[in-house]
């Protein structure tokens, strides 16, 4: 790694703790977050996947949950061909590596290798369709995450790739963000202004 890949690195941890200071710090946190559960709701109208993975909100992260709850319930009411089912994710620290089980609200729960709630003993289930938490977000729908290159390594390793989408607020967008070789570009950015990425 040369001085410039040290640079990079440098600012973009500074840039991720800036946005995470400025996410947890927000006024206007529950309009933003009832504006997004909205969003969200509407852009799901429509959308054939019967299985949606998701995340559990840490850091002053949007919480996806409860209008994937809502979505999951619509779906009963409509009489779909297939459940819908809702995934979090499991992370294996030692090989790096993420898997989907299945949610649902009072589903037994236990805390991963990081401390984040995670399902306890449910089914391994495969998305088609992933939301995905943006620290912050920036023109051709590249992602800032925490660092940690889950998201990455898992999504290069899924075949078929799910169909990936970022949820994050109107103050995570940074106009110049550059993309680092092995970011994958996510398919949709949602926010509580509405759908950012594809423009």
């Amino acid at each position: 790694m040369d001085n410039s890949d040290d640079s990079k690195a440098a600012q973009k941890k500074a840039l991720r703790k800036a946005l995470l200071d400025q996410r947890l710090a927000m006024p206007d946190r529950l309009q933003r977050a009832d504006s997004l559960q909205r969003v969200m709701r509407i852009w799901l109208v429509g959308r054939p996947d019967a299985v949606i993975g998701a995340y559990w909100p840490i850091k002053g992260e949007f919480d996806p949950l409860p209008a994937l709850h809502r979505w999951k319930e619509d779906g009963e009411l409509i009489d779909q061909p297939q459940p819908r089912r809702i995934g979090l994710p499991v992370v294996n620290r030692e090989h790096k590596t993420m898997t989907f089980h299945a949610w649902y609200p009072g589903c037994p729960m236990e805390e991963d290798a990081y401390g984040i709630p995670k399902p306890k003993d449910t089914e391994l289930i495969v998305p088609t369709l992933l939301f995905v938490p943006c620290v912050g977000y920036g023109p051709g729908g590249y992602r800032l995450g925490y660092g940690g290159g889950f998201y990455d390594r898992m999504l290069a390793s899924l075949s078929p790739r799910p169909f990936t989408v970022g949820l994050g607020f109107g103050t995570g967008f940074v106009d110049d963000f550059e993309p680092e070789p092995h970011d994958m570009p996510l398919d949709a950015i949602l926010n509580d202004h509405g759908v950012v990425w594809p423009v």
